[in-house]
């Protein structure tokens, strides 16, 4: 008896450990830590277009639209990246290099999502939001995957515009429109992408080497990366303060910013002089740091209203 138990379970643990491991796949498809940097901005963005708290559902609903849609952008790009990811130690284990799920099964996938995203933005939220949401995903995919990731080392200034999108969608779920101020917290995430990518790109600048894409680290020195790095921190601590009068933010934003833009900038010297992977990865998680503190200071000042 006990043996013909045993025998009896061992194909439903199996089985559920087998669809547990697929859900698990389907779910590292949409790069779940990226798409948490994106909704740290936008739900920020909604406090300050609001002057106030929005309410939970329209919150609710603008983030889930969001990740939906950023979700089916990381998976399409994983598509079509398969083949370099299997040459890149960073991504040899992406589920698509691993075989864990065809791509066929992640295209279908990737598309569902993206019109899962537009109906529920369009319907609970509003047409521009979903506009705007489906249109970076065209963007992410077309302009920089399919286009400037292989061909061109400006491949992340510009097609990095696609993670600032966000902050346009939070506004416009407030407001029904775009202004000055989103465009300006556009700018600030715009500019501040590729300091964040250059730096984890230092770190693997031989794996992309090895799949042949210009990022910058790859094909250049690393004095001159890191200049570039500087100067693009320069650059978002300076437009982030210029965020203060345009979207009538107060002292207590602004002396956030100040501060996080020095330390963000001390981080970049110290690259500068010692260009190494360790220093590398130190910038590029103070980079994250930067992001989620400066939109929750803005969000906070917006509400709490700090002079």
């Amino acid at each position: 008896m006990p043996n013909r138990l045993g025998l009896g379970e061992l194909p439903v643990v199996r089985q559920h450990s087998g669809v547990v491991a697929r859900l698990q796949s389907y779910i590292a498809l949409t790069k779940p830590r990226i798409i948490e940097l994106l909704l740290i901005t936008t739900v920020p963005t909604m406090f300050v277009a609001a002057r106030h708290v929005p309410s939970v559902r329209l919150m609710a609903m603008t983030v889930a639209g969001g990740a939906l849609a950023a979700g089916g952008a990381n998976a399409l790009n994983m598509v079509y990246d398969r083949d370099i990811d299997a040459k890149m130690e960073r991504t040899k284990n992406r589920p698509l290099v691993t075989g864990a799920i065809t791509p066929r099964a992640a295209t279908v996938f990737a598309v569902l999502l993206e019109v899962a995203a537009f109906v529920l933005l369009w319907t609970t939220v509003n047409a521009l939001s979903a506009v705007l949401a489906v249109s970076a995903t065209a963007f992410y995919i077309g302009v920089y995957t399919m286009w400037l990731k292989r061909s061109s080392s400006q491949n992340i200034v510009i097609g990095g515009a696609a993670g600032a999108v966000p902050v346009l969608v939070g506004w416009s779920a407030v407001t029904g429109h775009v202004g000055l101020a989103p465009f300006v917290m556009f700018g600030v995430i715009f500019l501040w992408t590729p300091p964040h990518f250059w730096a984890l790109a230092v770190r693997y600048r031989d794996d992309y080497s090895n799949a042949q894409v210009p990022m910058l680290p790859s094909i250049t020195d690393l004095r001159t990366v890191t200049r570039w790095i500087m100067a693009y921190v320069v650059a978002v601590w300076a437009l982030s303060l210029i965020l203060a009068p345009v979207a009538h933010l107060n002292l207590g934003y602004s002396a956030v910013a100040f501060v996080l833009g020095a330390a963000f900038f001390l981080y970049a010297g110290a690259l500068w002089r010692d260009p190494s992977p360790r220093r590398a990865m130190k910038l590029f998680g103070f980079s994250i740091t930067y992001l989620t503190v400066l939109f929750v200071a803005m969000g906070v000042d917006a509400v709490v209203r700090i002079h």
